[in-house]
């Protein structure tokens, strides 16, 4: 029995929401006024990837339409459940491995990943909670470099198992980023 099937129909759910984000359309302001009392969509247009940002916080049934603290709350909260399930992932692939090299770079991914899951990511969400958006920015910021580190295990490398679940993480991380830049600037 395989039990990387929630790992990658979750993976594939993002997969698949990423690429019906870029097929749409980019809504834009034409000044209708019916985006303009969004104050999801206004957050949302200050980040780097608004497609992405937008239908995450838009699909969330408990993000808070009018709190940006909220908000951030939910994008750490989405990373979170990414990594985890990244993680899970990564060390499904070592099991189910036999090439030595592979195994030690899905290793390395594994322990990059663990202090995201366990530590970095609880702390940003705690920050956030907190109002500490200093910190929460440090935490979301260490838990780039560690994706990041995972990634460049990889680099001229023929097998990149991990780059388009490192891709979705890089992509939320830089979302959950502006938005917590936003409430660091009032």
């Amino acid at each position: 029995m395989r039990r990387s099937l929630p790992s990658a129909s979750f993976f594939l759910v993002h997969v698949l929401l990423l690429f019906c984000i870029l097929l749409t359309p980019t809504h834009s302001s034409d000044g209708d006024g019916d985006d303009d009392g969004d104050l999801v969509d206004q957050i949302c247009r200050k980040t780097p990837f608004y497609d992405l940002c937008s239908s995450i916080l838009h699909s969330n049934p408990l993000a808070p339409k009018s709190d940006p603290k909220g908000m951030a709350l939910i994008m750490v909260n989405d990373i979170q459940a990414n990594a985890t399930d990244t993680l899970s992932y990564i060390e499904e692939l070592i099991k189910q491995t036999s090439d030595e090299q592979l195994e030690q770079q899905l290793a390395f991914c594994a322990e990059s990943y663990i202090p995201v899951v366990k530590y970095i990511l609880p702390q940003a969400a705690d920050a956030i909670s907190q109002g500490r958006f200093g910190f929460a920015s440090y935490c979301i910021v260490d838990a780039q470099k560690e994706v990041n580190a995972c990634d460049k295990k990889f680099s001229g490398s023929s097998q990149a198992p991990l780059s388009d679940r490192n891709d979705i993480m890089q992509k939320l991380v830089d979302v959950a980023a502006a938005i917590v830049k936003l409430l660091l600037n009032g």
